[in-house]
């Protein structure tokens, strides 16, 4: 049976203290940056319980519990439901679109066996180089002709084409990167290329893909110049065209505002939260590939 001589354990002791000592400063780094990160959320938080008198006297401490006004967070969630409900909507079909599209085009490029599929695949990524500023009079143009102008199936469709080149790019390589063993078991079992795309790369991808399904829900959820200039009615707002009628021209009511901001950033808060574990297992998966 080994034993470990006192000499070697004294040897490794400050060893093992020396080292936790060298980690304070990146502790300390580390809690500054989360304390930066934290600070705008504090103030947004505590300055939505003030109305705007308290808010000019008092603008960095937060009121008692008992002095809090809620009548800010409840003209938040009135003026923002519907806001809020469009968002959603569109979130939601852009990102089930993107994907739905984007893991046919992925497996095309990656497992098809075509003439010219590479230099389509060139093409394809010509796309990524192309402003998205530059796109808009065209796009605009092309939507008024096709009697989309004003509505949310325009958003939805815009956000589907817009985010089909880097989920294309993404998912491509890591379905090239797969046992080609499993799909020669596959084919040999008789299995079309739809039931190998569900059997195989989706249960394979599911981290990748939810992990690109967050950026995409994000990226519907925070869009701004395509709905300013696709919309025009108000009931049809999402949050960040919403959002900008709420300043007032003269006296800015700084308690409402940053009630609803607050509000309308709480949904995305509990999303990331649920699923951080999408963000470790493709961190992992790439990882382990690597």
């Amino acid at each position: 049976m080994p034993s470990t001589s006192p000499t070697a354990a004294k040897a490794s002791a400050p060893r093992t203290s020396r080292g936790r000592q060298h980690d304070w400063p990146k502790h300390i780094i580390l809690l500054g940056l989360i304390a930066i990160e934290l600070f705008p959320l504090y103030m947004m938080f505590q300055v939505s319980f003030k109305d705007t008198s308290t808010f000019l006297q008092q603008p960095w401490l937060p009121l008692p519990i008992s002095e809090w006004n809620w009548g800010n967070w409840a003209f938040g969630i009135k003026l923002i439901a519907p806001y809020l409900a469009n968002t959603v909507f569109v979130a939601t079909c852009t990102t089930f679109g993107t994907f739905f599209f984007a893991l046919l085009g992925a497996y095309f490029f990656a497992r098809a066996k075509l003439p010219g599929k590479e230099f389509l695949w060139v093409l394809f990524l010509i796309l990524l180089i192309m402003p998205g500023v530059g796109t808009f009079v065209p796009v605009f143009m092309l939507l008024k002709s096709m009697h989309l102008l004003n509505t949310l199936s325009a958003l939805i469709l815009l956000g589907v084409a817009g985010g089909q080149v880097f989920n294309v790019f993404i998912l491509r390589h890591f379905i090239e990167d797969l046992p080609k063993d499993l799909f020669e078991a596959a084919e040999m079992d008789g299995a079309s290329h739809f039931q190998r795309m569900v059997n195989i790369v989706i249960p394979m991808a599911a981290p990748i893909i939810g992990t690109l399904s967050i950026f995409s829900f994000m990226g519907g959820w925070n869009d701004f110049m395509m709905p300013l200039i696709i919309l025009r009615d108000q009931e049809l707002f999402t949050l960040g065209v919403g959002l900008i009628y709420l300043e007032g021209e003269y006296v800015k009511p700084w308690g409402q505002i940053m009630a609803t901001y607050f509000i309308s950033s709480i949904p995305l808060i509990i999303i990331l939260l649920f699923t951080m574990k999408f963000f470790v297992r493709s961190f992992s998966a790439g990882a382990v590939k690597g």
